[in-house]
């Protein structure tokens, strides 16, 4: 018996030595059951580059980015594997890298005007050694510029000051313009309690950095974030920040553990006649982790077909933007999916929301043309109000938070401390302000039509969801907003709205995430009435009067009177004269 226990020990030993050994060579061992890493199902791909697919007016002194979906391996990264061409002309250069991504500094400036190819072949492999399945080309054009401007902070991750912060938060800031991600390090992006040091990795992808702690924060406690002037945008030799960054905040004392969802999106879900030139974005109702928000994470398609593009994240707005390398087929369904690889700045998954996701949408056969900025207006920006014959009020508690202007004429009901700014009637200044004000009318009148609206329609009923993307709107007649409005983008963008006759609300404009008031314009060829108790968004630029009804609140301005004798009349309104 004793005999044939020590047999059976042997046995289960046996057995358990064969279990180990299979499990070994299940995670990559060979015949001797040596242990490898796992290797990855499918390799790596480029998510994004600066300068963009089919980008024009480049500056000469660029730098060329590829910003990968993972860690690459560094020996595969060389000038062989990532070039850049003008025409067969291989344009002589370095490459430098960080673990996800690869920058392309040219020996000398570009040449103006002249469209330049960048390739990323299958030569580049990932950190299991493979290769990506496909060369990866894009090509951009020149200007005729160098960037000499010094890249800014323009929002971050946790404002400064805040409090509460949930101790499993990340910390990141958004930059101006795309920066080179090897100056983007611990040394130039440090955080700190005090003067401890917080260990954790740096990361940085398309405009934004993260810090990413390595464990939870202490609750309850002050941290301070900074990124030096050793941080540098993507220009030969680098443009540095002018002066360090430095913000701060207050951690409270609970974990983040709610999940991120989408709330709005644009086009809407089953939206019908989308032009071809759109893009395609996605609004959370909580900040994002801005390295999550990738072209594997917000991708579209038509049908099975994947669509090339670029996909933007702006912390300020919470809003995701796919930009496709060119215009969208025409009479297509497409669908839109932002999936749960998309997490919040605590790691919480992406949930379901109200708005469907995936959504789908239809293109028509018309192309809109974007304004490319907003419409100058000199002098006149600084003015809440601006009348060319009368300013008459019939409410005590009107209040203009900015300037006033007269010119010509000398009725002005307003009260001077219902102005809380200069009031300017029949002076040098006043003068200069209405010269402004007509030739801001005509640069708006003279752009290119954009989005054909019918006579009389009402813009709150144009799309799903009473929102409009940005755009040029063309009226040869009136323009209703008989139903809420909304206008979503980012705060970039520009909304301009070419009126043919008067301008009528009923309703509120009201702006999304990040969209910016100064950014919109409303320009009546005649006359425009906003609505009883409404909120308004945007300036109006009008050919002759205006009258704001009972209640109504302008965050923007009133110009009346570019070309005829121009009356504003106001019944306890408040007019809000947007930050420049």
């Amino acid at each position: 018996m004793k005999r044939f226990g020590v047999q059976k020990a042997y046995l289960v030993c046996t057995l358990i030595m064969s279990v180990f050994i299979s499990i070994l060579s299940g995670c990559g061992g060979g015949g001797g059951g040596e242990w490898k890493k796992p290797v990855t199902t499918s390799a790596v791909t480029v998510t994004s580059t600066d300068p963009a697919d089919g980008e024009t007016g480049v500056f000469l002194n660029t730098k060329v980015n590829a910003t990968f979906s993972g860690a690459v391996d560094p020996a595969s990264l060389t000038t062989a594997t990532f070039t850049v061409k003008q025409g067969t002309t291989t344009v002589p250069g370095t490459v430098t890298f960080t673990p996800v991504t690869a920058v392309f500094s040219p020996a000398g400036n570009l040449l103006a005007n002249t469209t330049y190819i960048a390739t990323v072949t299958t030569g580049v492999k990932d950190s299991d050694g493979k290769a990506l399945a496909s060369d990866y080309v894009w090509s951009f054009t020149t200007g005729t510029a160098l960037d000499s401007a010094a890249p800014t902070v323009t929002g971050t991750i946790n404002a400064n000051n805040a409090t509460g912060v949930p101790i499993n938060t990340k910390v990141g800031a958004t930059f101006s313009k795309a920066m080179d991600s090897t100056t983007i390090n611990s040394t130039t992006f440090t955080f700190k309690q005090g003067t401890a040091t917080v260990p954790g990795k740096v990361s940085y992808s398309g405009l934004n950095a993260v810090f990413t702690p390595d464990s939870n924060l202490a609750p309850n406690t002050l941290y301070t974030a900074t990124i030096t002037t050793g941080a540098k945008d993507l220009t030969v030799p680098g443009n540095a920040l002018a002066s360090n960054f430095v913000w701060s905040w207050t951690t409270g004392g609970t974990l983040d553990i709610t999940p991120p969802k989408v709330i709005t999106e644009n086009p809407a879900n089953l939206a019908a006649n989308v032009t071809i030139n759109s893009v395609v974005r996605a609004t959370f109702d909580k900040a994002m982790d801005p390295l999550t928000i990738t072209s594997q994470t917000f991708t579209l398609k038509a049908g099975a077909t994947t669509v090339k593009g670029l996909v933007t994240y702006d912390a300020l707005s919470r809003i995701a933007t796919f930009r496709p390398s060119g215009n969208l087929l025409a009479n297509t369904k497409y669908t839109a999916t932002v999936t749960t690889g998309a997490k919040d700045i605590s790691g919480n998954v992406l949930a379901s929301g109200l708005v469907p996701n995936p959504w789908t949408f239809t293109t028509a056969n018309t192309v809109v043309v974007p304004p490319a900025s907003a419409v100058p207006l000199g002098s006149a920006g600084t003015f809440g109000i601006m009348a060319t014959s009368a300013i008459t009020n019939t409410g005590a508690a009107t209040m203009i938070n900015g300037d006033v202007s007269l010119n010509p004429g000398s009725s002005n009901g307003l009260l001077p401390v219902q102005v809380n700014g200069a009031i300017h009637i029949n002076d040098t200044v006043s003068e200069q302000a209405r010269a402004d004000l007509l030739a801001a009318y005509n640069t708006a009148k003279n752009l290119p039509p954009g989005t054909t609206v019918s006579g009389g329609a009402d813009l709150g009923a144009l799309k799903p969801g009473g929102v409009l993307p940005p755009g040029t709107y063309t009226s040869g007649s009136t323009m209703l907003v008989s139903t809420p409005l909304t206008l979503n983008g980012s705060a970039t963008d520009v909304w301009i709205f070419q009126i043919g006759s008067s301008l009528t609300t009923t309703a509120n404009v009201i702006l999304g995430p990040g969209v910016l008031a100064k950014n919109v314009f409303w320009v009546p060829t005649l006359d425009a009435t906003v609505g009883v108790n409404s909120t308004f968004s945007g300036t109006i630029v009008s050919g002759r009067d205006v009258t704001a009804k009972t209640g109504a609140t302008i965050n923007g301005r009133i110009l009346a009177g570019a070309t005829l004798a121009g009356t504003i009349a106001l019944d306890t309104n408040t007019v809000n004269v947007p930050a420049p």
